[in-house]
């Protein structure tokens, strides 16, 4: 399902009547930031992701989308060796061309085993363009094997350790979106990860909830929570703003960082004013929204919207 394909009126809330009306131009900077849990970094609380950066055309195009993020004043940019085989990376390395340092930047790798992994980072460090990461990441974490693969001798788990120590990768992560009991055992078998990707938004409470099984995990831990899946894939723009999904998922506790994969520029232009004005949710509209996110419209049936979790 294809995210929101206008932007400003349907994201401020204003009548159907002006829906269609021009946006207010974005104001760059005073994107508020936050303590990156125990890593003790200030970055942006929205992050310009890549999963779906496959939308624009080029990488030239792309790469000049992630200089206008900057320029808006996004610090936190989220990748992966993964997304559109790799062009992403080589989209962000042109893009953040000469602000490297300004920016936390973050990839990620699917190898389980210490060479595969190294020989990854040694790829995404020459399209990146840089010689170290901010946030290196296990990615894809989705069962009890992919935590033995890791964690055995041999495992991505030294490359990890072995790349901080040697100041190739500032801190290290690990993400998913298929069970949360797994993300938990993670957590629970290694202590020094510094940070985790999980999904957290308005529907995520009535099945395999990570909000309620892997969060508390989270923050018992103290490391920094990127949250994804934020619009559900776009299902709960049948039910909710972008406003509200967006409020829902950075007043959760324990969560820092809402990872936004829009491949437009009106689309992160809409995230960026509404972390501008950003103020937590009360109980009762995280109430409220929890109920309209999952009831009366169509937006959740069984698994439907949530396909990428786990099927019971």
């Amino acid at each position: 399902m294809n995210r929101r394909i206008f932007v400003g009126g349907a994201f401020s809330g204003m009548p159907i009547t002006n829906a269609f009306a021009a946006p207010p131009k974005v104001k760059a900077g005073d994107i508020p930031t936050t303590a990156f849990g125990k890593t003790g970094i200030h970055v942006s609380v929205l992050a310009q992701g890549s999963a779906r950066m496959d939308l624009l055309p080029n990488v030239p195009a792309a790469a000049a989308h992630v200089r206008k993020m900057y320029e808006l004043g996004i610090t936190y940019f989220d990748c992966s060796r993964l997304y559109w085989d790799g062009r992403a990376e080589e989209s962000y390395g042109l893009g953040l061309q000469g602000v490297r340092k300004n920016v936390f930047l973050t990839t990620k790798t699917v190898k389980r085993t210490a060479r595969e992994a190294n020989e990854e980072l040694e790829t995404s460090f020459r399209l990146l363009k840089t010689d170290y990461i901010d946030l290196w990441q296990a990615h894809a974490v989705q069962t009890r094997e992919d935590i033995d693969q890791l964690l055995v001798p041999g495992g991505a788990i030294e490359a990890f350790e072995a790349a901080k120590r040697a100041g190739k990768c500032r801190f290290i992560g690990f993400t998913g979106h298929y069970d949360p009991e797994v993300h938990t055992a993670l957590l629970k078998a290694y202590g020094k990860w510094d940070t985790v990707m999980m999904p957290i938004h308005a529907a995520d409470h009535a099945y395999l909830s990570f909000e309620k099984i892997a969060l508390p995990a989270a923050i018992d831990r103290n490391v920094g929570n990127q949250a994804i899946k934020v619009f559900g894939k776009a299902f709960l723009l049948r039910s909710l703003s972008p406003t509200e999904c967006l409020r829902y998922t950075l007043s959760q506790p324990g969560v820092h960082v809402a990872v936004c994969g829009a491949g437009t520029q009106g689309q992160m232009e809409d995230n960026i004013r509404a972390v501008q004005n950003f103020k937590k949710m009360t109980p009762e509209e995280i109430a409220d929204v929890r109920k309209r996110a999952i009831v009366g419209s169509g937006v959740y049936t069984g698994t439907t919207m949530e396909y990428w979790k786990k099927k019971s």
